[in-house]
């Protein structure tokens, strides 16, 4: 056959290959390692919830096509949701979207809000979905870096504003923030506000660990902010709150001509999606109190075992105040290069990790970080540390 003259691949995707959660998961079957990797749990949520999916299967509801935007009890639990925690006033019918996962919604916002030359500033470390959605949105990529300093990763709000040019369209925030597990401040969050009304930017806001802030800062949605409900696309998901990452059951909140305008491009996506699943998650955003307070309280002892035993293992340690990750400097193990070390880990002490410098644009900045997940059982917890312990 004779060569093709163009590799097939679009080139605006040439720069992505195989994911490193892909990569290390893979490494973690093959040396029987503790898969501290990719993040997701390894137990289910409330058994309720899923005896809910299973109802609605079995009552034929959502077996077939959903609505477009979502059932209606998915649309009202949310709505609901967001005005009891935050006060925030969402009309369930033309400001609510059900997306295929928070993944779906981040593509769709950018595919719809997004024109070719068009600047999409984003937090690195960024999660690697938003590097790829940009691309394939036309968009031109601009990061801005996320630094250590005093125990934690902090947004230079000068460095912020010095991004901004004429041709910004978005600025695409993470808060709490994956992978560093940095919290946004009030402060942080009322500047970003600042900004973006003077600027006149549209905010795509990636909120799926809402409800994973510890130590009592509590989370604080952009869109409360003054001047910021009708310019800000905010997303969310039942994944990580719940325990059922597979479900891919997410949402998007904002103002009717932002939300229509994600839709003309998710419709085109998924359609629609997990239609049982969506009766499910409309009760579990129901759940008392009590639920939400026992999954922080869990997480918290889980995070606090982890990182008492990485920092006996020797490595710098940046306790999180959100998400269930944990992330790491491995430069006082003599370690400079956080990829080599990821990928020695399982032969070393039998535990996967995922390095940082994935996320970076600029990635000697991320190279000495390494993260590590503890969304995981406690015995599987403290396998871990007793193997962290052999370095």
């Amino acid at each position: 056959m004779a060569a093709m003259t163009r590799p097939p691949l679009n080139r605006r995707l040439a720069e992505f290959g195989t994911t490193i959660f892909a990569e290390m998961s893979a490494l973690a079957v093959s040396t029987g390692s503790v898969n501290l990797g990719q993040g997701f749990p390894d137990t289910d949520g409330p058994e309720e919830i899923r005896e809910a999916a299973v109802r609605a299967l079995r009552d034929g509801r959502g077996n077939q096509y959903p609505p477009g935007p979502g059932v209606p009890e998915l649309r009202d639990a949310v709505a609901d949701h967001q005005r009891e925690r935050y006060g925030l006033e969402f009309d369930p019918g033309t400001e609510v979207l059900v997306t295929a996962g928070a993944t779906e919604a981040i593509a769709a916002s950018l595919l719809a809000l997004v024109e070719p030359g068009d600047e999409v500033i984003a937090l690195e470390p960024y999660y690697d979905s938003y590097a790829a959605c940009i691309a394939m949105a036309g968009g031109t990529r601009v990061p801005v870096t996320l630094r250590p300093h005093d125990g934690r990763f902090v947004l230079d709000l000068d460095e912020l504003r010095a991004a901004v040019t004429d041709r910004t369209r978005l600025l695409l925030l993470n808060t709490p923030h994956n992978p560093t597990g940095t919290v946004l401040t009030r402060e942080e969050l009322a500047a970003i506000a600042e900004l973006a009304v003077e600027r006149d930017l549209l905010v795509v806001t990636d909120e799926v660990y809402e409800h994973l802030v510890f130590d009592d800062a509590g989370h604080l949605p952009l869109a409360t902010f003054p001047g910021m409900r009708d310019r800000t696309v905010t997303i969310s998901s039942s994944g990580k709150t719940f325990s059922y990452t597979g479900w891919k059951v997410g949402w998007v909140t904002g103002a009717p001509e932002l939300v229509t305008a994600v839709r003309s491009a998710k419709q085109y996506l998924t359609f629609v999606s997990a239609g049982p699943f969506q009766y499910a998650i409309a009760e579990a955003l129901r759940l008392p109190e009590t639920y939400f307070d026992g999954l922080r309280a869990d997480l918290t002892a889980k995070r606090d075992l982890l990182a008492d035993g990485l920092e006996r293992a020797g490595f710098t340690v940046f306790r999180p105040r959100g998400t269930y990750f944990i992330t790491t400097d491995i430069r006082p193990l003599g370690e400079q290069d956080g990829i080599a070390f990821c990928r020695a880990l399982p032969e070393r002490c039998g535990v996967v990790a995922i390095p940082h410098a994935v996320f970076y644009d600029h990635r000697e900045q991320g190279a000495p970080f390494v993260r590590f997940a503890f969304c995981k059982r406690t015995e599987v917890l403290q396998d871990a540390v007793k193997r962290l312990g052999t370095l």
